[in-house]
């Protein structure tokens, strides 16, 4: 259940303080705990600032991590715990944007949620018991500190140079903030919603019916994987065994879509625990653990599952008072509770912005009145995260990097900490693995039909990926399976997992189709993802390039996936939705000839010679892009529908045959002409000169393309998709990317991460890696001691704790 703060939000202590406290907080109950300095960690940096961290224990990993990371991002580091501390408008201003969830809002907006949602005693009883976990974090914070410590206030970068909202972090600050990761995809990118709700001013009846599709498309702007605009979390991910490669062991692409700044942004490291931890890889937010990467044995990358992280209710309210619901016939009130922000967080001469929260047994009371979910006289909804107090994902990850196979990867997820994520992964013995071990509500199809709310709300799952639940019963509470360790989730052993010498993938579709000549796993909760469905053009494409490899149909030698084919596979940058529709067109344009416009002619010859990619070079690839934009959301605009026994290849083709989509296909067409002369380009322009990013003076050309185009390499330009007068401004997509093999040594890797490992724009690590990926050139990643040394750059540095 989402928290409740229970007592007024204190303001921290000076820093001094504060330090001082958290370090008592931090070492209470831990006896044991070896004075400060009598312990020391190691960081190395290779090629690019990728930090290597060697301590004899997890908690001088977690000092490490965190020292190491704010050299590179401290700035990003305190703005992101003001954002959990609930202080973005005292500093920031009211007005002010902040990232959160999955979007933007105000300050103030923020910080009302933040205050409302945040139990710091709540999130310290569901924390992780485990030794090592809580060593970790305990090193974290210290580790954070001192770096503060040693830097001084005026030794930050610009961004963030003697501000007084860069503090010390403390225990409940880095609580708050893996409680804000583990809800980003729930409970906060419904933030919007929950501070929507307000108990109705007069008697009304139930909302009015609202279009399925302007449903659909106000509950997209919420969700994790499911905006066919792109925008999204996501990611796609492969994993080969031992039947497909050419030296039998285990193969694994990890190519995360994810921001290119905020926290969710990755960061490359290598931590060692001499005899006990070898792991390599990167992580996101403030974390002690690698989350996507490999050790000697094993290698593994994550994709944005299709799971459903939390339900609505309806609720059947009181007609009398629209603040109390009924269930199984008992009136129950809500709870109100008044969050009013402090005096020095308004602007001057104004009033602190002040919202009364109401929440449920299922939660807290949300309003989506553009969804059909409003809060009437007689009906309001409540949602309810199961990802909330998941403190697990710690524990999941240390085990996963010391895992020696598939079976042990597998295990080591055992306890859900996998919040909103499938894993793919491969061993050195050529087993490889799709499954989806994360936190879902657990709700049979059964259930489903049983506790359907209104016809309305109800409609919402088929046309919106909504589950609604009726909130008037207690039997539609989620079934509470004694072997889950999420109380209310799915167990792992109801949830989808696929282990073959074969192969498999995810590109933020379903289980389904995992590897499409298996039969996918029986028996999964609706919740967990639908099949017989379309499929994104990112999974249609890997699976076709996957199998195109594997047949020798590629134009590569052999029918095996090897590093260097795969390598080659993902950058090609082939425009699967131009693949589909350009046939048709070109066709369509050669019989129309000069009864089109002269735009129209113009599209049709720039786009009959493009070569359907979104290479560098591709001219014409941003016009097809502001064509396919509109075009695909035309009715009747494919000419094979979808075929559930055909998934991988359709829908596909133009139907040009039907005068009213050809008149449609054509009139777009002739407006993304105008757009792109609009936007002050050539229609014919190349991609090289609308999808850059300035670096070191340098003009840098993005390789890529946009979700609905299908490109494998997925790069956005979120908060301005369409061309302007500077093109795209690239912010989103293809971020830390990995191909990892193994031979008798163990792992072989080679990687980049496309903005650098440091926020700061001054820093000789920010974007560095960029020119990299515009030239398709990989880093090989140094995991073994001679290959670290051979790279080192500096001297270590090496810290007392």
């Amino acid at each position: 259940m989402p928290l409740n703060t229970k007592a007024p939000f204190a303001m921290p202590a000076p820093a001094g303080i504060a330090l001082a406290v958290s370090t008592l907080v931090l070492l209470a109950g831990c006896a044991s705990t070896p004075a400060p300095g009598s312990r020391s960690v190691t960081i190395e940096r290779t090629a690019h600032g990728i930090a290597h961290i060697t301590a004899n224990d997890y908690e001088g990993i977690g000092y490490g991590i965190a020292y190491a990371h704010a050299q590179d991002n401290v700035c990003q580091t305190a703005e992101h715990l003001l954002t959990a501390r609930g202080e973005r408008s005292r500093f920031l201003g009211p007005e002010g944007m902040g990232e959160f969830g999955l979007g933007r809002m105000s300050n103030a907006q923020i910080d009302l949620f933040v205050r409302n949602h945040m139990d710091d005693a709540v999130l310290a009883k569901a924390a992780d018991t485990d030794p090592e976990v809580r060593a970790a974090l305990r090193g974290y914070v210290a580790g954070y500190n001192r770096y503060l410590q040693d830097a001084g206030p005026n030794g930050l970068p610009e961004a963030c140079r003697g501000k007084p909202w860069v503090r010390p972090m403390t225990a409940s600050d880095l609580s708050r903030t893996t409680e804000l990761s583990m809800i980003q995809g729930g409970l906060a990118a419904l933030a919007p919603a929950v501070l929507e709700a307000a108990p109705p001013a007069a008697k009304t009846s139930a909302a009015e019916a609202v279009d399925a599709r302007q449903a659909a498309i106000e509950i997209a702007r919420f969700s994790f994987n499911a905006n066919p605009e792109g925008g999204e979390l996501g990611s796609n991910g492969w994993a080969f065994g031992r039947n497909v490669t050419p030296d039998g062991r285990g193969l694994v692409l990890g190519n995360p879509h994810f921001p290119w700044f905020g926290t969710n942004r990755f960061w490359e490291m290598h931590l060692t625990i001499p005899g006990s931890l070898d792991v390599m890889g990167a992580t996101g937010g403030l974390s002690p653990t690698v989350a996507i990467g490999f050790n000697k044995d094993v290698a593994w990358t994550h994709t944005v599952s299709t799971g459903k992280r939390f339900t609505l209710y309806e609720l059947k309210l009181d007609p009398n008072d629209p603040t109390t619901y009924i269930v199984d016939g008992q009136r129950k009130k809500m709870t109100a509770r008044t969050v009013v922000l402090p005096a020095e967080s308004a602007a001057p001469g104004a009033q602190p912005a002040r919202k009364t929260f109401y929440s449920t047994e299922w939660g807290p009371v949300i309003s989506m009145p553009r969804a059909g979910l409003a809060w009437s006289a007689t009906a309001a909804y409540s949602i309810r995260d199961a990802n909330s107090l998941n403190t697990r994902s710690a524990r999941a990850w240390m085990k996963m990097g010391r895992a020696r196979s598939i079976a042990e990867l597998r295990d080591a997820m055992g306890n859900q900490g996998m919040p909103w994520i499938n894993t793919i992964g491969a061993d050195r013995n050529g087993n490889a693995m799709y499954a989806d071990l994360s936190v879902v509500p657990d709700v049979s199809a059964e259930q489903l039909s049983a506790c359907a709310p209104s016809p309305a709300a109800a409609k919402l799952f088929a046309t919106a990926g909504l589950v609604v639940l009726d909130g008037s019963r207690a039997a539609c509470d989620w079934k509470r399976d004694s072997t889950a360790a999420s109380p209310g989730a799915i167990p792992p052993a109801r949830m989808p997992v696929v282990v073959t010498p074969d192969w498999v993938q995810n590109s933020n579709d379903s289980f389904w189709l995992a590897n499409p000549h298996m039969a996918a796993p029986a028996n999964i909760s609706p919740l967990v993802g639908p099949m017989g469905v379309p499929q994104r053009l990112r999974t249609r494409s890997g699976i076709l390039e996957i199998e195109g490899r594997l047949a020798g149909r590629d134009g590569l030698p052999g029918n095996k996936m090897g590093a260097e084919e795969l390598r080659n596979v993902i950058f090609r940058d082939k425009n699967h939705a131009g693949e589909l529709v350009m046939d048709d067109l070109a066709a369509a344009c050669r019989s129309a000839g000069a009864s089109l416009s002269a735009d129209q002619q113009t599209g049709c010859r720039v786009l009959s010679a493009w070569n359907r990619t979104s290479t560098p070079q591709a001219k014409g690839a941003p016009l097809f892009r502001e064509f396919w934009r509109k075009a695909k959301d035309l009715p009747k605009v494919w000419r094979v529908p979808f075929d559930p026994a055909r998934p991988v290849v359709t829908p596909a083709g133009l139907d040009m045959a039907t005068p009213a989509t050809r008149d449609a296909v054509f009139k777009t067409l002739g407006d993304a002409v105008a757009a792109v002369r609009a936007a002050g380009f050539a229609p014919d322009v190349p991609l090289a000169d609308v999808q850059t990013r300035v670096v070191k003076g340098q003009k840098v050309a993005i390789p890529g393309g946009d979700e609905f185009e299908g490109v494998l390499n997925k790069v956005e330009s979120q908060g301005q998709p369409v061309i302007g007068p500077k093109g795209y401004n690239i912010n989103f997509g293809t971020s830390y990317i990995q191909v990892v093999g193994f031979d008798e040594r163990g792992p072989v890797a080679q990687a980049l991460l496309t903005y650098g490992q440091s926020t700061d724009p001054a820093s000789p690590r920010a974007f560095d890696q960029l020119p990299l990926f515009s030239e398709r050139k990989w880093l090989p990643l140094p995991f073994h001691r001679p290959d670290v040394e051979a790279q080192r750059e500096g001297a270590p540095l090496q810290l007392a704790y």
